[in-house]
This record gives structure tokens, C-alpha cells and sequence, in this order.
């Protein structure tokens, strides 16, 4: 018994480990960046209940018979909303005493007088309370999972003319408690066909898994369900690049965790070591951290100096005395990022090998050394794609002949003019952050922990979630097709 609780106690470290992986990259939405989201959303949902369908209304009183259709929402007024955070719950969006202005047409016939026309209502009091339940779905992605939904009318009115408009006055009660009655039961189903349906196609366009470019991927799977506060909503991403050639595989994080404890802004995006040294490590994986200048490219001022360092060893070479010289320089081990609070640094380990490429004859190599360079590394954020520029700190050159150290000012020369250029045009294009599409940063501010860096912003709709939700919106079979026309009411007074 005391093994298998000794045993027990020196397997829970790994068994907490594999159950809270630490993220690469971190997402916080403060209850600031929800009361954008609020307005937005607002938007959205008066358009989606303007859009509802009511079914026809139809009966009798005595000799009178009545038929009440086209019924169509021409005025919302919803300026009593709330979109808050919600611990357990996640989201709840409460509207509180709305009004909606209705258009129908009626249909009546009372012994030999038929009367037409339309009548105009407004149910006002209205209470719709909503919840939303944010989830990881199967692929890492969030979603909301659930909905749940309360909708009442307290009071209901409409206004009558025509002919008969006494007799209306006096079925009034019958046609008004009918309305109310069909009007709040096509709420909650018209917001959770908006939720459930049309909002997840929209977090359908964050990206989670895709190609950064032709050598590299990235994965943006959430790691877990989201975590909700009063105030703040957050979410664990893995973080983590792959190489195209091997998909598969994964890299263990043992990055410090990234902390976010600011809610000033609307948004905070953190980013550890892991995220950045995965990125490196897969294009090492990938086998593209490789530079060879050859010819013209190799600059004129340190062609002169190679061949004036080499010089008996090319005169040896009489009938090579004229063949360009060839520079490449190769990373030998993954680079490493490290983040400081006084700034970001890379770490990069090379060889650099220098040779003679005689026209139809093998390469001869006339040197080989080692170097080691720190890079200074600025992020910085721009729409939604993350970019980092590169400039060279740190310099050295590690060779078996000493005489070959006289070429570490040129050679550093060389990176820093020729070689960091190649490489920022690389980095140029930068990483997308897993925002929805038609959501964009700005004023963003970039702040260095120990171990991680945080980039806090404002968020801005470039695209209103209505123009993007119907770019992406799910097609409807043919049966959503004949149900969502009603059908046209027979104008003659036998069918009533």
C-alpha cells in the first residue's frame, strides 16, 4: 500500500502536466473589448428578428370569421441590452423592455361584408434573456456549444381602421393575445439559429490549423475550454509551428506559461519563448535556415579580402586562380528565442564555409568556422498578422586558424548588409493571430515579461459581423427553401 502511494506521488507531476499543458500563445478578451463586441452584436440581432417568421392567425367568433397574415417586423427598439461575462455560463445577453413594431394583413368576413387590409401592432415590455455556452469543439476550435433562451411580451396593442374596425375593437383580445402569443414563441428559435448556426460559421473563419507559407505551418487548437471571469474571457492556444514535411510532429513545451493580468485594453495577446522557438525549430526541421552567396552576390570589398586571406591556397589552384568564390552559411542547431523584460533576443549557431567553384570541376573548399550571433528582435503587431524584425547584437567566429579572425569585422559587415536583409523579407509576411475574419487590431502596445511578451490592443470591425456571416453562411437545403415563404392567403371570402 505505501508503494503504490509512493509510486501515485511520483507520477501526479507528469499527470498534472498532461492535463494542463502550458499554452504558446494566450488570447484575453476584457469585458471593454465585449462592449464592442455588444454593439456589433446588437446590430446583428435586430436584423435577424426583423427577419421573423410568424404563422397566420385564423378562427371564428360566432359569425365572424378572421384571418390575419404577412405578418412582417418593421421597427425594433432595443436600447435596454446588456452582453456580459459570466463565470460557468460564459456569456449572457439580456434585452429589457424592448419594443417591436409589427405590419399584417387581415382578412375578414362577418355574415355578407368582407373587409381587407393590414393593421399595424407593437408588442412592447419585451424580455429576452440569453445563454450562451462557449466550448472547445473536436478540432480545437471554440464554439458556442449551447443556448439557452427566455423570451416574454408583457403588453400588446393594434390599431384598427376601416369599415369595420368596431368589429375588430371587439375581436381585439382574440387577435392580440393570439399575436403575442406566436411572436414570442419565434424569439428564442430565430436567436438560436443565429447563435448556434450563423455566429459559429463566423468563428469558423478563426484560423487553427493552416500554412504560414511553402516550408512552415501553424496550430491554433484550443488546448481547453475557455476560462470566464466577471471580466474577462480567456483562452489557452497551443501555439505551435510544424514543418510541412513532418506534420506531425510535436515540440514539448517547457516555456514559462504566459500570464495575463492587465484588463485596461480590450484585448491582450501573449506569446511565450515556446511560440517563437517553434517557429525556428521547424524551419530548421525544414531544412531552409541555409544562405549561399556566390559571384556577383559575395560583396566586392570582402571578395578582395577572402582572396588576399586564401591567397596560397587559390595560387596552388593556378588553373582556379579566377573562379568565383562561394559563401554558405548554414544553422547547425535549432535557433532560441529568449524574452527578457529589457527585450527579445535570438540566439543563432552556423557554420560558415567558404569555397572556390572552378567552372566543371567539384567546389574546393578553402575554410570552415564556426559562429555564433545574437540577434535583437523586434515584435510588433499589424492588423492581425504578428511580424518580427531582426538586427544583429552579437557577433563571433570560432576557427582552428587564427589568422581567419581578421575576417570577423567584414564578415559581420557582410550579415548585417546582406544576409539580416534576406532574412527580414522572410519574416516579412509575419503569422496571423486567431481573430474571426472582419476583426482587426489596433493601438496595439507590446510589453516583455520574463519568458513571454504581451501585445495589448483595441479591437475595430473592419467588416460588420453581418457582411462576413453571409459571405460564410451555411447553404440551405431545399426543404429551408419551401418553408420560409408563407404561403399567399386566398383573397375569397369562401375560404375563410
Amino acid at each position: 500500500m505505501a508503494a503504490g502511494s509512493c509510486l501515485l506521488l511520483l507520477l501526479l507531476p507528469s499527470l498534472v502536466t498532461a492535463l494542463h499543458s502550458p499554452p504558446g500563445c494566450k488570447i484575453r478578451i476584457t469585458s471593454k473589448g465585449l462592449d464592442l463586441v455588444k454593439q456589433e452584436g446588437l446590430r446583428f440581432v435586430e436584423q435577424e428578428l426583423q427577419n421573423i417568421t410568424v404563422s397566420d392567425l385564423h378562427g371564428n367568433e360566432g359569425q365572424f370569421q378572421y384571418n390575419i397574415s404577412q405578418v412582417k417586423v418593421t421597427d425594433l427598439q432595443l436600447a435596454f441590452s446588456d452582453l456580459n461575462f459570466q463565470p460557468q455560463q460564459h456569456l449572457v445577453f439580456n434585452i429589457n423592455n424592448a419594443s417591436i413594431s409589427l405590419r399584417f394583413r387581415r382578412q375578414l368576413l362577418y355574415w355578407f361584408f368582407y373587409d381587407i387590409g393590414s393593421i399595424n401592432a407593437s408588442a412592447d415590455g419585451v424580455h429576452i434573456y440569453t445563454v450562451l455556452q462557449l466550448a472547445k469543439d473536436e478540432a480545437g476550435r471554440l464554439k458556442i456549444s449551447n443556448m439557452t433562451c427566455n423570451a416574454s411580451i408583457a403588453r400588446m396593442h393594434a390599431g384598427f381602421s376601416g369599415t369595420l374596425r368596431k368589429v375588430y375593437e371587439f375581436l381585439s383580445t382574440f387577435i392580440v393575445t393570439g399575436m403575442r402569443f406566436l411572436l414570442s414563441q419565434q424569439i428564442c428559435p430565430s436567436l438560436e439559429h443565429a447563435s448556434l448556426v450563423l455566429l459559429n460559421s463566423l468563428l469558423d473563419t478563426v484560423p487553427v490549423r493552416n500554412y504560414v507559407d511553402e516550408h512552415i505551418g501553424i496550430d491554433y487548437s484550443l488546448l481547453r475550454d475557455p476560462s470566464v471571469s466577471t471580466e474577462t474571457l480567456d483562452l489557452d492556444f497551443k501555439g505551435m509551428f510544424f514543418p510541412r514535411v513532418r506534420e506531425d510532429q510535436e515540440l514539448e513545451n517547457h516555456a514559462v506559461e504566459p500570464v495575463i493580468k492587465e484588463t485596461e485594453r480590450m484585448v491582450y495577446v501573449a506569446f511565450s519563448e515556446y511560440f517563437f522557438d517553434s517557429a525556428m525549430h521547424s524551419y530548421f526541421q525544414a531544412g531552409v535556415l541555409t544562405i549561399e552567396l556566390q559571384g556577383e552576390k559575395v560583396p566586392k570589398d570582402l571578395e578582395v579580402l577572402l582572396r588576399a586571406t586564401f591567397f596560397g591556397t587559390i595560387f596552388m589552384l593556378s588553373p582556379s586562380v579566377d573562379a568565383p568564390l562561394r559563401l554558405v552559411l548554414q544553422v547547425s542547431a535549432p535557433p532560441r528565442c529568449t524574452i527578457k523584460p529589457s527585450g527579445t533576443s535570438v540566439s543563432v549557431s552556423a557554420f560558415l564555409n567558404i569555397s572556390l567553384v572552378p567552372p566543371d570541376r567539384p567546389p574546393v573548399q578553402l575554410s570552415s568556422m564556426a559562429m555564433e550571433t545574437k540577434l535583437s528582435a523586434k515584435v510588433f503587431l499589424q492588423g492581425k498578422a504578428l511580424r518580427v524584425q531582426l538586427d544583429l547584437r552579437r557577433f563571433r567566429i570560432y576557427s582552428k586558424q587564427s589568422a581567419l579572425e581578421s575576417l570577423a569585422a567584414p564578415l559581420k559587415t557582410l550579415l548585417q548588409l546582406t544576409i539580416m536583409p534576406i532574412i527580414n523579407e522572410r519574416t516579412k509576411k509575419g503569422v496571423q493571430i486567431p481573430l474571426p475574419e472582419g476583426m482587426d487590431f489596433t493601438r496595439e502596445v507590446v510589453t516583455n515579461h520574463a519568458g513571454f511578451l504581451t501585445v495589448g490592443a483595441d479591437l475595430h470591425f473592419s467588416k460588420g459581423l453581418r457582411e462576413v456571416i453571409e459571405k460564410y453562411r451555411p447553404l440551405p437545403t431545399a426543404a429551408a427553401y419551401s418553408s420560409s415563404w408563407p404561403a399567399e392567403p386566398s383573397l375569397d371570402p369562401s375560404s375563410l
